[in-house]
């Protein structure tokens, strides 16, 4: 555990549910964990006890990617965990793979609903029916255009085509939307809506005031720093600074609200996350205007001195769109100045 870590309160220590199975961790709620084929190698799922028009059953948050292990551990849970009963609806805090891979099998398999935003499910709609977005030769050109020219990389983005559509191969046809605001009455208790945004376009979590619990999805982890990228599809995007407003708004709810993360073990002291979230990027952010008061800098020039590890290509790119995302946060406060070189890379100075 590191120091930040030891900040908060972890209710349940160091227990894990095993594949497959779930553990209470408020009334009605159960958490269940999917492995994930990357270094974050999991993603928590919640069950909620539930009732929809008479009928008794759950519902179930987020899904897992779409692959045989995750079905697997699911047919597990339906054996298992349900105690007989059906699952009433599918809700998705957002359209990354980890969340919404399996939402078409268990909508179909249950002959239920999916619940999530108008813009995170129309942006899945499109990303899984296009080999473009996350690699190809659109996503090269972008990161080119910032600095990653070194020949392994490019070709390496742009042979991963269909790499969104390999983990949500099908999105439902048929969705219901969620808003901000939006009370979504859940077993009993009401489950309001707080819309996030610049992790996800739209992302969706849900907080019950009577259980003192949030489902945070992936805009409060308690490890890790949520990933918040520039993307070629929007290249002039500010979402660091849509994140970071958005967290902030979270500190509205009670600090000693019991938070259930998409990774990393449900906690309390969601303020003194929220905190360190911003002292963390605060942090990057003075590493930026110090590197671009020595010299203009691309996102490329800035990895080493953001992340400080060895990172493959699937976690470059993902680096590359935070550099971007805290450039971009900089240069559209009026703090850097962009220019693009005869070169056509993109470097930004101190204004």
């Amino acid at each position: 555990m590191n120091e930040l870590e030891q900040q908060l309160n972890y209710p349940h220590g160091d227990t894990l549910p095993a594949l497959g199975s779930t553990l209470e961790v408020a009334p009605g709620v159960r958490w269940l964990r999917m492995v994930l084929p990357f270094q974050l190698d999991h993603i928590n799922l919640w069950l909620l006890r539930d009732e929809i028009d008479g009928v008794q059953g759950w519902s179930i948050v987020d899904c897992g990617i779409a692959n045989d292990q995750t079905r697997a551990a699911w047919e597990q849970v339906f054996a298992n965990e349900l105690q007989g009963l059906p699952v009433l609806r599918v809700i998705v805090t957002h359209m990354h793979p980890d969340h919404i891979g399996l939402a078409h099998w268990l909508t179909e398999r249950f002959s239920v609903r999916l619940w999530v935003s108008a813009t995170d499910y129309n942006t899945a709609r499109l990303s899984s029916s296009s080999i473009t977005g996350f690699g190809g030769e659109a996503t090269a050109r972008f990161m080119a255009s910032h600095g990653l020219t070194d020949p392994d990389s490019q070709a390496q983005i742009k042979a991963r085509t269909n790499y969104y559509a390999n983990m949500v191969p099908k999105v439902p046809v048929s969705y219901r939307r969620l808003m901000d605001g939006d009370r979504v009455q859940i077993g009993g208790h009401s489950w309001v809506c707080h819309a996030g945004y610049g992790h996800a376009p739209e992302h969706m979590s849900l907080h019950c005031e009577t259980l003192s619990t949030l489902i945070s999805g992936d805009m409060v982890l308690p490890r890790i720093s949520t990933n918040v990228s520039v993307h070629e599809i929007e290249p002039e995007s500010n979402p660091l600074r849509l994140y970071l407003d958005s967290i902030a708004r979270m500190k509205a709810l009670p600090e000693d609200t019991l938070v259930l993360p998409s990774h990393g073990r449900p906690f309390t002291g969601l303020h003194t996350r929220v905190d360190q979230l911003k002292a963390h990027h605060d942090e990057r952010f003075a590493d930026v205007l110090k590197a671009c008061a020595e010299a203009p800098q691309n996102a490329a020039d800035l990895l080493t001195i953001l992340f400080r590890r060895k990172l493959d290509l699937h976690q470059t790119t993902f680096a590359m769109g935070e550099s971007l995302a805290h450039l971009h946060a900089l240069w559209l406060d009026g703090r850097l100045t962009r220019r693009q070189g005869a070169d056509g890379i993109y470097r930004f100075s101190i204004a």
